[in-house]
């Protein structure tokens, strides 16, 4: 299956095909309110900033399957990060991404492009043993490994790359300008 054969709802609650994103390229993260990594919301929206009018989207979808970081309601959540971070990006309603009620989209891009480890280092040997804990209930369904994983999507809907929440921003950033 395309990314383009997805769809997803909307923050306000209406259904959105992500093939009304053809021809962008896109950065699919799976996002958290409450995460060490959350802060992360500042780079992204600036990336945003800086290549939406060069065909770049990011698509939001909050998750709260990790240490349960993200409790909010969607409309607490869309608030949050308007008022705190001034995310002007996409963002959907809170989805899972693991286990038996995934969604399909996040299945398919993680089946595509496997977990290969959180890098090195003390932070990422750290966030690799928790994350172990947090994800052993999804068994060989799960697919994401924690919060602020991002999924880069060419203009033809190929996935070409995937970052750990523990992968810096600038190197994300450094492969969205690449591939615009």
């Amino acid at each position: 299956m395309s990314v383009y054969d997805y769809t997803a709802t909307n923050i306000d609650g209406t259904e959105a095909s992500l093939a009304d994103y053809k021809g962008k390229v896109l950065l699919v993260v799976n996002t958290a309110t409450g995460c060490g990594f959350t802060p992360q919301y500042d780079d992204l929206e600036a990336m945003y900033a800086k290549f939406k009018d060069q065909g770049f989207e990011i698509l939001d979808f909050p998750c709260n399957q990790f240490a349960g970081q993200a409790p909010e309601t969607d409309e607490e959540i869309h608030q949050f990060c308007t008022l705190k971070f001034g995310t002007e990006f996409p963002q959907f309603k809170k989805i899972d991404v693991n286990g038996e009620t995934a969604h399909p989209l996040f299945a398919e891009l993680a089946t595509q492009m496997p977990f290969e480890g959180f890098g090195k280092g003390l932070k990422a040997k750290a966030l690799e043993k928790f994350a172990k804990a947090n994800n052993k209930e999804f068994g060989d369904k799960a697919y994401i490994m924690w919060n602020f994983t991002k999924f880069l999507i060419d203009r033809e809907g190929n996935l070409v790359a995937r970052f750990e929440p523990t992968v810096e921003m600038d190197e994300v950033k450094a492969k969205v300008a690449a591939i615009l």
